[in-house]
């Protein structure tokens, strides 16, 4: 393997790396500390709570993950280790940024579904009688 291609497998490893454990780590973070506003915006169903929290981590690891592995083969490619660490600093950049940006698009539908009758629980389907 030439040198070039040996700084560009190591900073798509480092990036792969970091990226994937900031996304986990904020995951767990607003998952843990989010259950409290999802339950208050439930009307205290926790159960149902819990199982919205759960959906909105799946669907947050889908998306990041989903953006960190397309955004592996876009940009430059390192010929150098300065270049390597530079791709690595803006490819991770662009991960908090979009990791960022999640967390405010969960905050921003925590008040529009607080107190709104579609956030308090499955109904029960209640067929008409003739």
């Amino acid at each position: 393997m030439e040198p070039t291609n040996t700084y560009i497998v190591w900073a798509y490893g480092f990036y792969l790396v970091i990226s994937v454990l900031l996304t986990v780590w904020v995951a767990r973070t607003l998952s843990k500390n989010g259950l409290v506003f999802l339950v208050e915006a439930f009307n205290n169903n926790r159960e149902l709570a819990s199982s919205v929290n759960h959906l909105l981590v799946v669907g947050f690891y889908l998306i990041n993950i989903g953006y960190v592995t397309l955004a592996l083969k876009y940009g430059d490619k390192a010929a150098d280790a300065q270049t390597a660490l530079e791709i690595l600093s803006t490819k991770v950049g662009l991960v908090l940024v979009v990791l960022g940006m999640m967390h405010f698009f969960n905050l921003l539908s925590f008040p529009k579904c607080a107190g709104a009758p579609r956030c308090t629980g499955p109904r029960r389907f209640q067929p008409k009688v003739m």
